[in-house]
């Protein structure tokens, strides 16, 4: 049980680095980091298209990368 637990957390650890590499970068530059990035935290901006739909897939993977690492650490 805990190897499949384990070969499901780094499958689950790849797919979470492939998504967050794949969005779009938010801001353009040190500007939009220092000007931008209330905006950004305060969800004024939203995704559309392709972004809103890896927005949604990495959310998705990072809360099952969660739970994977809470049950090897502590349940099993």
């Amino acid at each position: 049980m805990q190897s499949v637990a384990i070969t499901l957390l780094v499958i689950t650890s790849i797919a979470l680095i492939a998504l967050v590499v794949m969005q779009s970068g938010k801001s353009e530059g040190l500007s939009g980091a220092i000007s931008g990035g209330a905006e950004q935290l305060f969800g004024k901006k939203k995704a559309r298209g392709i972004d809103a739909v890896l927005n949604r897939a990495t959310i998705i993977v990072s809360v099952l990368f969660f739970i994977l690492t809470f049950l090897l650490a502590y349940v099993l």
